[in-house]
């Protein structure tokens, strides 16, 4: 859906290839943004507070014991959710999407959680527009901005197909995206290219944070780009003068 993986399929470049070389794993999602917690308050007081879980997948493995619905209540906006993420991460010939790296409840869990609430930033007023680097100056919390901009998208499939935003083909899907990304959608409290790329951020972090936080199921978003994951040591392999392709390891395999 975005100009990154237009201008990837244009050149001949995977996914996989392009995230292996921009350092996007070491530096970026992983070593920072939704890591920091993962549960407390309310969406500005409204009704969609984190109180409800979906039985919706058993199995025995523990990061598909994860999939159940915190924050969202509306089974809608869900599907909205999975549907948007599902065209920023697409599956693809590299390996699973967004929906098979189970990111939507990634997400969810996120927004129930501190991360959810800003509960580590300052978020008394006034606001005012800050540069580009200081991101959203806002009183908005997160969990309010994600419900309102996923909202948002479902407005304009109605009002503009008489559609919803899960029922549209990809190709229209993206072009709403694209409103958000070019920030051409009216919304109060964030702009809403500054909303489409911390919705962004959140799909990439679900896909390649451990999957003890939701996401990144079966470590397969790893697998994707040869990451190895927490490896107890390289002891083995570091004198090794060939890359080693490794079977990734997630925090929950240290405490089995």
């Amino acid at each position: 859906m975005t100009d990154e993986n237009k201008q990837g399929q244009s050149n001949g470049i995977s996914r996989r290839e392009f995230l292996k070389n921009s350092g996007l794993v070491v530096g970026g999602v992983v070593g920072g943004g939704l890591l920091g917690g993962i549960f407390t308050q309310n969406f500005g007081g409204t009704a969609d507070a984190p109180d409800t879980v979906d039985e919706e997948t058993e199995t025995d493995s523990p990061e598909q014991l994860t999939q159940a619905r915190m924050f969202f209540k509306r089974q809608e906006d869900f599907d909205v959710l999975s549907a948007a993420v599902e065209r920023i991460f697409p599956e693809d010939d590299a390996g699973p999407g967004a929906i098979s790296l189970a990111i939507p409840y990634f997400i969810d869990k996120q927004l129930a959680g501190e991360y959810g609430f800003n509960s580590r930033e300052y978020m008394e007023g006034p606001f005012y527009e800050g540069a580009p680097t200081q991101g959203p100056q806002t009183g908005l919390l997160r969990r309010g901005a994600f419900l309102y901009g996923i909202r948002m998208m479902q407005n304009i499939a109605e009002n503009e197909y008489d559609e919803s935003f899960f029922d549209l083909e990809p190709e229209v899907q993206d072009e709403i995206l694209e409103q958000f990304e070019e920030g051409e959608v009216e919304m109060t409290g964030i702009m809403s290219d500054e909303f489409f790329q911390m919705f962004r951020m959140a799909t990439l972090e679900g896909a390649y944070s451990d999957p003890v936080y939701g996401g990144n199921l079966n470590m397969d978003g790893w697998r994707q780009i040869q990451y190895p994951g927490s490896q107890m040591a390289y002891i083995d392999v570091i004198e090794e003068e060939e890359f080693v392709d490794m079977d990734p390891v997630s925090l929950h395999d240290h405490h089995e």
